[in-house]
């Protein structure tokens, strides 16, 4: 996965795969994602990414699950 936060535009693009984008559907006003051929999620667009999806700080954490 890729974050990649466009200061100018104040755009934020989060990449989930590198698989090629067959649609893009708007989910809201400032939010669209980009599916591939089979309906899976390869990004999102968050436009005016500071107002609102108050994105003023990014942080990564992943959780382990239990051991088996």
């Amino acid at each position: 996965m890729k974050v990649k936060y466009f200061a100018d535009t104040d755009t934020a693009l989060i990449e989930f795969t590198e698989n090629p984008v067959n649609e893009t559907r708007e989910i809201s006003e400032n939010i669209y994602v980009d599916l591939d051929a089979t309906g899976n999620l390869v990004s999102m667009t968050i436009e005016h990414a500071k107002a609102s999806a108050g994105l003023k700080e990014f942080s990564f954490i992943e959780v382990a699950g239990k051991a088996s």
